[in-house]
């Protein structure tokens, strides 16, 4: 059997990279996508394995989606795996009667439009996959969702938004798909340690460690995340689609 191959996109840094690391870990060949290079360590070791392609590009771009896709399948053949991870919140946090237009379509436009073209194309293609498994699976599509696409944060209105679209998403595909052997998950990440979340540290961690908001008293890593993707990237979920894996260390849970 041929190596499996993942398209990742925002792969560079953060829960993109994680996820990057453990899939070539795995075997993986991997295609991500970014809209700035990167710098870091980790990321230039993992292109000196020769098992990573790095297309620098925006996922809103629609010629961009086209040369990843088209890269990949030049490159290693079929796609197996496509995580929707790329994404973006506002540049500026603002009450949502203050909202600008401009910030709205951006994140809009990163963190739902994008995904749901690219997941088009992919899908298109991964029908077309000869099943690796005898699950008779073509494929498998997992988007990064977040915990605020069913909590509120008025001063990011935007974000919470796109990301309910994304679990919207997430579930159309998965029946769309589900004949042919795609299932399509959500991975939900409540407050991950990220360039993301550092500029509210304080905030957060009042909200885990005084507040006691998550019975997993801790931040989140990129790593848990990523350890989620690699559950659903097995195929092990064989009949399970349109679900949606929480990694928030129990935040969703209402108390009393």
């Amino acid at each position: 059997m041929n190596q499996p191959t993942a398209i990742v996109t925002g792969g560079t840094r953060g829960i993109g990279l994680a996820i990057v690391q453990k899939l070539i870990s795995a075997g993986y060949n991997v295609a991500t996508l970014a809209r700035s290079e990167a710098t870091s360590e980790e990321f230039t070791e993992l292109l000196d394995t020769g098992r990573l392609y790095f297309l620098l590009g925006d996922i809103t771009d629609s010629s961009a989606r086209e040369t990843l896709v088209d890269e990949t399948i030049a490159r290693y053949g079929q796609i197996d795996l496509l995580c929707n991870n790329a994404g973006t919140g506002p540049a500026t946090r603002l009450d949502i009667l203050e909202m600008p237009l401009e910030s709205y379509d951006r994140v809009m436009d990163v963190n739902l439009r994008g995904p749901l073209l690219l997941t088009q194309q992919v899908a298109k293609l991964m029908i077309e996959n000869t099943p690796r498994n005898p699950g008779g699976q073509r494929g498998i599509i997992v988007n990064t969702g977040s915990a605020s696409a069913t909590m509120v944060s008025t001063n990011r209105g935007e974000y919470c938004i796109s990301k309910a679209g994304v679990s919207m998403a997430t579930k159309l595909f998965a029946i769309r798909l589900a004949e042919y052997g795609i299932p399509v998950y959500e991975v939900s990440p409540g407050i991950i340690r990220t360039e993301m979340t550092k500029v509210v540290t304080a905030k957060y961690d009042k909200y885990i460690l005084e507040d006691g908001n998550c019975p997993i008293a801790r931040w989140g890593e990129p790593e848990d995340v990523a350890e989620a993707v690699m559950v659903l990237a097995e195929g092990r979920l064989k009949y399970s689609t349109g679900d949606i894996i929480y990694v928030d260390g129990g935040m969703r849970i209402p108390t009393l």
